[in-house]
């Protein structure tokens, strides 16, 4: 069963399977360069010295999310069952690593409620004032609340999601759905 982003394990999953496809890249482009070895053709040599260069490319694009995203892990299974029971109440995204311009942003979870996208986030050199900004402006931009909030401390975020009403007590004119697909574009 493929995990979609936005789910619980998405990080894991996408994370191997990148790895799997950037290794049989890497292993294309071996074979190719060895294959230079045995003919004694130039433009043989020549054909499989491009292929191997083109090959490059999408070895890159595979590679490149995976070493900028290589340290974020799944959350914990706890972490997982502590909000579970929260998903009948609340739009909650999981795994997610957000790409601002000058920012990744790993996001455990993202809460996305008619008052407000709140997002639990594990990084801890992260300039929180300023990637919220720029989230908001992101927000902003595609015609939303910038009611964006980053909150490092679990137990401030488990607070914050007690102290909210549910999403079927609150006006919504598709801005839930439209937040959550927003962030799930934002996230690699």
């Amino acid at each position: 069963m493929k995990i979609r982003k936005g789910d619980y394990g998405y990080r894991n999953s996408n994370k191997r399977m990148r790895m799997a496809i950037t290794g049989v890249l890497i292993l294309a482009i071996l074979i190719q360069l060895a294959a230079r070895l045995f003919t004694d053709s130039q433009a043989a040599k020549n054909i499989l010295t491009v292929m191997a260069v083109l090959t490059v490319l999408p070895m890159a694009n595979m590679a490149s999310p995976l070493l900028a995203g290589f340290r974020y892990r799944t959350p914990s299974e706890e972490f997982h069952s502590r909000l579970k029971p929260r998903e009948k109440d609340f739009r909650i995204l999981y795994d997610l690593i957000l790409t601002t311009k000058s920012h990744v942003i790993p996001v455990d979870a993202a809460v996305v409620h008619p008052n407000g996208v709140y997002c639990f986030c594990t990084a801890q050199k992260l300039n929180l004032q300023k990637a919220e900004k720029e989230l908001n402006t992101l927000f902003s931009d595609n015609h939303l609340d910038p009611n964006v909030k980053l909150i490092t401390d679990e137990k401030s975020f488990f607070r914050r999601l007690d102290s909210l009403k549910p999403a079927s007590e609150c006006a919504d004119e598709g801005t839930v759905d439209y937040g959550a697909q927003l962030l799930k574009n934002l996230s690699m």
